[in-house]
């Protein structure tokens, strides 16, 4: 039997095909609720607005803000073709800018307010881009289709370059992998979750919701999350071994203690304590990352690792690719310096070549 819906909550469809959660008591306004159903986020959201803080904090978005414009942007298209990753991601840098300069007029945010901010978060390249990422999205949308502003500051802004922003999450090392598989072997529920991390390249959100229901032939076919691109992984038998020898739920592989399916954040929680359990200083994505360097070294091509993890331009393929040609460049040269007896070369050898 359905669950029943929480009071006073409304959900709707918008003009732009996404589902939109209100609370209305009565006869009061209606308030929008933020954040993906279900997540904790969500459900504060919903109680705030029951108490009314909600709509004591809209009312503080006066016209030409730019909390009201990223309201506005909000209900637009452009965010409604996002993922819901994307989305909730992007939700979180739009909670501090709002914090920290959401009364501001949307016409003063200028080039140099955005490197401001950008260089804030400069001790972490990754976070510091994602920020700068995310804002140049609003404002495409505010100097294009929004109509809110003539001109787009972050046009020029660049993306910070360091270890953080390049290698993001700690990729797994062979050894790491090797420790973690020797603590939790096959037929565990923690193995069962390595494997197919690592054997898909699958992100969280996409592993955690993987069941019986997605396999045919040998192969999982899902659509992911993050850029909608449908995957088509096949089931090595590591994989394979492990999906049989583990305890599995009706709907997805992946479960609790409880033997309920995982949502994507409390299974990033419990995955990171499983590492530290094993001694692996890694995450989920780290391993998708380790899967990735795999495959690089072993010689799959741009478009192979494109086609595997789901990336929808070449250029994080790229990335693992070129890594991959240094190093086996730099192991043939290496032999080179093992060679002592170079080749002689005849003096005048090279001149009578031309004169033949």
């Amino acid at each position: 039997m359905p669950r029943a819906r929480p009071p006073y909550l409304l959900r709707e469809v918008t003009r732009h095909g996404a589902v939109a959660w209100y609370v209305r008591k009565d006869k009061g306004p209606r308030i929008r609720l933020r954040g993906e159903y279900g997540t904790a986020e969500f459900w504060a959201a919903y109680r705030e607005a029951l108490e009314g803080r909600a709509a004591s904090d809209k009312a503080k978005a006066n016209p030409h803000t730019l909390q009201w414009a990223i309201d506005q942007y909000r209900q637009s298209s452009a965010w409604a073709r996002l993922s819901i990753a994307t989305r909730r991601q992007r939700e979180n840098i739009f909670k501090a800018v709002i914090k920290a300069a959401g009364k501001e007029k949307l016409s003063d945010i200028d080039r140099a307010s955005i490197i401001a901010s950008r260089e804030r978060r400069s001790a972490t390249p990754h976070a510091a881009n994602v920020y700068l990422k995310t804002m140049r999205a609003f404002f495409a949308w505010a100097s294009g289709d929004g109509g809110l502003v003539a001109d787009d500051p972050t046009k020029g802004v660049g993306l910070l370059k360091g270890s953080n922003d390049a290698v993001g999450f700690h990729t797994w090392t062979e050894e790491e992998v090797a420790r973690f598989e020797e603590k939790w072997p096959v037929g565990t529920r923690e193995r069962l979750a390595f494997d197919l991390l690592l054997f898909t390249g699958l992100r969280r959100g996409d592993a955690v919701r993987i069941g019986r229901q997605h396999v045919r032939d040998g192969m999982i076919h899902i659509k992911a999350e993050k850029t909608g691109e449908d995957l088509f992984i096949p089931i090595l038998q590591p994989l394979a071994d492990s999906i049989a020898a583990a305890p599995t739920g009706d709907l997805a592989f992946i479960i609790g203690s409880d033997g309920k399916p995982f949502v994507k954040e409390s299974f990033g929680n419990w995955f990171r304590e499983v590492c530290r359990a094993a001694g692996c200083p890694g995450s989920a994505h780290g391993l998708r990352k380790a899967g990735a360097v795999r495959a690089a070294e072993a010689g799959a091509s741009n478009r192979e690792l494109m086609a595997l993890f789901g990336w929808t331009s070449g250029k994080m393929a790229d990335l693992y690719t070129r890594a991959a040609d240094r190093k086996r460049l730099a192991k043939a040269a290496a032999e080179h310096l093992l060679n002592k007896n170079p080749p002689h070369l005849v003096p005048g050898a090279g001149n009578k070549a031309k004169n033949s």
